[in-house]
């Protein structure tokens, strides 16, 4: 017999998605319905929806009650949504989130869940060999992507070739233990997410994934790739020397995410309570990337 499979729950952050959430979510249900072992859940998390996404999940939910969600009036960014919903984390043994938009289908986040014995937090990728993308990106958003990747790459050497896919599943002692060190709200919260494991030691395995870009996004191209710029130099100078004498500046930054109509991070932790980068175990050959520095 294999391993037992963990109990489950699975966020699905939601901004004004009526015209696409449902489909995603009985695509959802009924796979999990029919080939999890465990228990498991799937919250959608609203953030400041203006349309009837609440509506739609309502309807959805009565008939997979393994459906709930939680509602926030105003909007709170993507990652804003992801950090209320990681609140939840005592109540599963894995705890992993996807887009709304069902890029990465039910079965492809299945198996980066089969794989979390081997890790503390399992990633989806799309730009590792082996990885399926039924409808790629265009060429202007994949040209940004990887401008981002080699951003990030030299400013935290994670060595992970996909920090932003939205498919993502960790252990819950992961996410207690980085909870309280994640601050960025909008779509670069997988970098304080990533980083914060990073430094707390974690494993983090990459893995091949299957992903179609979907019509309809409501990414700004421009705006989001200077809020995401403006948030991971933020997350970078957290964890620099020179964060405790920028702290004044915090009205300056609300300024700039309001400009950008972004979401404003939370605050940060206290500098003097920030842990020193704890030492990962070894990479392994599957793609367990090594200890941020």
């Amino acid at each position: 017999m294999g391993t037992p499979e963990p109990s489950l729950l699975l966020l699905i952050p939601a901004y004004n998605e009526e015209r696409r959430i449902e489909p995603v979510l009985r695509r959802y249900a009924e796979y999990f319905e029919q080939h999890y072992t465990a228990p498991f859940q799937i919250v959608v998390v609203l953030n400041g929806c203006r349309d009837n996404t609440r509506g739609v999940v309502e309807r959805v939910a009565r008939e997979h009650p393994c459906i709930r969600w939680l509602e926030f009036p105003d909007p709170i960014g993507k990652g804003g949504a992801l950090i209320e919903g990681l609140k939840l984390a005592g109540q599963a043994e894995a705890i992993g989130y996807v887009d709304a938009d069902g890029a990465t289908p039910p079965a492809a986040f299945h198996a980066l869940v089969r794989r979390l014995p081997e890790a503390d937090c399992v990633i989806g990728s799309r730009w590792l060999p082996g990885a399926v993308l039924h409808i790629p990106q265009s060429s202007r958003r994949r040209f940004a992507s990887r401008v981002f990747h080699a951003i990030v790459q030299l400013l935290f050497w994670m060595n992970i070739r996909d920090t932003q896919c939205g498919a993502k599943v960790m252990r819950r002692e992961a996410v207690q233990k980085i909870h309280a060190n994640l601050t960025i709200a909008d779509m670069a919260f997988d970098i304080n997410l990533l980083y914060c494991l990073k430094r707390a030691g974690c494993r983090i395995l990459e893995v091949p994934t299957e992903w179609t870009d979907q019509l309809g996004s409501k990414v700004r191209l421009f705006r989001t790739s200077l809020t995401m710029l403006l948030s991971v130099i933020r997350i970078r100078l957290i964890y620099s020397p020179f964060y405790r004498w920028l702290r004044p500046l915090r009205p300056v930054e609300a300024w700039l995410y309001k400009k950008l109509r972004a979401p404003v991070p939370l605050p940060g932790p206290d500098p003097d309570q920030i842990p020193p980068a704890a030492r990962s175990s070894p990479p392994n050959r599957d793609g367990a990337s090594p200890p941020a520095r």
